[in-house]
């Protein structure tokens, strides 16, 4: 039986946020989660003003929403699918 390996959500806020090929997002702020499901949904990044990716993400309160489906791989920086935020 494999293990599953988990991550507290509190050791993930403030990590870099980039796509898979390396265009800086912006931080993660927090996450989205389903209350009646317990799944993730999405995660709200602090844009970075030089993203042009972020920038069209950027909803009224000036955050990004990113969808959980579009993460690529967590481990000091956080890597999200490119073709999957358009």
């Amino acid at each position: 039986m494999a293990s599953k390996k988990y991550v507290i959500a509190k050791q993930l806020g403030g990590k870099k946020v980039i796509t898979n090929k390396g265009e800086k997002i912006g931080r993660l702020s927090d996450v989205v989660i389903d209350r009646k499901s317990g799944d993730l949904k999405s995660m709200v990044i602090e844009a970075d003003d030089n993203s042009k990716i972020a920038r069209d993400l950027v909803g009224s309160d000036n955050m990004a929403r990113v969808p959980f489906k579009a993460v690529f791989s967590v481990s000091d920086v956080i890597v999200v699918d490119e073709t999957m935020l358009v």
